[in-house]
């Protein structure tokens, strides 16, 4: 069966392997470590993350990245704060359509200057999120967003309970961020249009030769991505209430990882969102895992959640390679039997 999978398809079997290592290892560190609220506060933070590593993805898949969406999340969440609180009695969708349009609004600059300025994207979005988490602290002018300040609906959207399984609990924030994750991915397997973040970033020479109009690809692709990481803030929104100038800090390099060990190549052309969606929930769980560890101090926390993920990686790979090597020899075998078999004949 293994042979009739594709190399992406193998990739996240991989993943799931490493998967269920963490999780093994960590079940012989951990006290009572499986149990339903291990899933509970894993899903609660993926549900932002998994968001926030597609949108990184559809930049990544291009040959570039997107060092601004934690800082394009952090000012999402608080300009949403805001018109929430100014207008309590305003729609749901159109908060939402809100959220997102801040954050498109801010990949539409990052793709102006990476696709048409054609200023390296590195250093396009290393530039913008310091630009952005300024524009956030003077947007904020020292206030914060406050819980007390949000309609119920909207802080009791995270935790709302859709259905459960052996007291596994399956919120609402969580499956709409996996219905998400899961539209975009129908979308880059089944839509022409969207094939083209893949060609070009496996070969833009080749693809401006196709006719692909490598330009808008790219440039669409920062839009998406902010348009994500905006209903990424609106996530954070309803998951914290309280909002700060800080919120979002860091979810770049989380995003990232997340969507590296997923499997997504940091050359662009290759990853699906399901790794990255998968990369999240490891990045995740290695991180939660840790806060629960006894051995490893707060102080050492980000250095052994760098080694796991590095050692995730490595595992990653190595395992991705032997499953290949191992299709190929299948696959000259029954080569082999077939041309056997018509000399035979």
């Amino acid at each position: 069966m293994l042979d009739r999978l594709s190399p992406q398809n193998l990739r996240i079997l991989a993943l799931f392997v490493v998967l269920g290592l963490v999780l093994a290892f960590f079940a012989t560190q951990v006290d009572n470590y499986f149990n339903a609220r291990l899933f509970n506060r894993i899903s609660a933070s993926v549900a932002i993350m998994a968001l926030i590593a597609t949108a990184q993805t559809l930049v990544i898949l291009t040959r570039n990245i997107d060092l601004s969406i934690g800082s394009v999340v952090g000012f999402t969440a608080f300009a949403t704060g805001a018109m929430v609180a100014a207008n309590p009695g305003i729609s749901p969708l159109l908060l939402v359509a809100y959220a997102m349009a801040v954050g498109a609004g801010f990949g539409v600059v990052n793709g102006l200057l990476v696709a048409y300025a054609r200023v390296p994207a590195i250093i396009v979005t290393l530039a913008t999120m310091a630009i952005f988490r300024s524009l956030l602290v003077e947007f904020a002018d020292g206030k914060s967003i406050t819980s007390q300040k949000l309609p119920a609906w909207l802080t009791d959207y995270p935790n709302t309970v859709l259905f459960s399984l052996a007291g596994v609990e399956f919120r609402a924030a969580f499956m709409t961020s996996v219905v998400v994750v899961a539209l975009v991915h129908l979308a880059l397997t089944r839509l022409r249009p969207a094939r083209k973040l893949y060609a070009v970033g496996s070969n833009p020479e080749a693809a401006e030769m196709a006719g692909i109009n490598q330009r808008a690809v790219v440039f669409t692709a920062f839009v998406l991505a902010g348009a994500l990481a905006g209903l990424g803030g609106f996530m954070f929104l309803a998951r914290f209430g309280n909002i700060t100038v800080v919120a979002g800090l860091g979810f770049e390099l989380k995003s990232v990882a997340a969507a590296v060990v997923g499997g997504v190549n940091i050359f662009g052309g290759s990853g699906t969102v399901a790794g990255a969606l998968i990369g999240a929930i490891l990045v995740d769980l290695i991180d939660t895992s840790l806060v629960r560890w006894p051995l490893v101090s707060e102080f050492w926390r980000e250095a052994v959640l760098g080694a796991l993920i590095l050692t995730a990686v490595a595992v990653d790979a190595i395992l991705m390679r032997r499953l290949i090597a191992w299709r190929l020899r299948r696959e000259k075998a029954r080569n082999a039997a077939r041309a056997a078999a018509e000399a035979q004949a």
